[in-house]
């Protein structure tokens, strides 16, 4: 079951009050960004955080899943949780890694 449109948009409302959010479609699925971080994966209407040591306290009671076939664990966040958004999110806007240059190809 693939994410739904509504669903996604959901979670970016619910996230907007606390960081500017995007999001965009990838294999199916999405990515949620802020600014040019990427910050959550949504999967089959579920959102996965990525296990980054900044967040281990604040997620330690989370269930944890594979967002698809292949992946490595993430937490599952509960985005009806304000609490948890509130501590989480900063946190992981600011350890979350930087986009990485792409190097053009060069054509002879």
């Amino acid at each position: 079951m693939a994410t739904t449109a509504d669903f996604i948009e959901y979670v970016c409302e619910r996230l907007s009050p606390l960081c500017p959010v995007r999001y965009r479609k990838m294999f199916g699925e999405y990515a949620v960004y802020s600014g040019e971080k990427f910050i959550l994966l949504v999967c089959d209407n579920c959102v996965f955080v990525k296990k980054l040591p900044e967040l281990a306290d604040i997620m330690e009671n989370a269930p944890c899943g594979d967002p698809y076939e292949g992946a490595s664990e993430h937490y599952i966040l509960d985005i009806e949780n304000n609490e948890l958004l509130e501590r989480l999110v900063p946190v992981l806007v600011e350890f979350s890694a930087p986009p990485k240059k792409r190097r053009r190809k060069k054509l002879d």
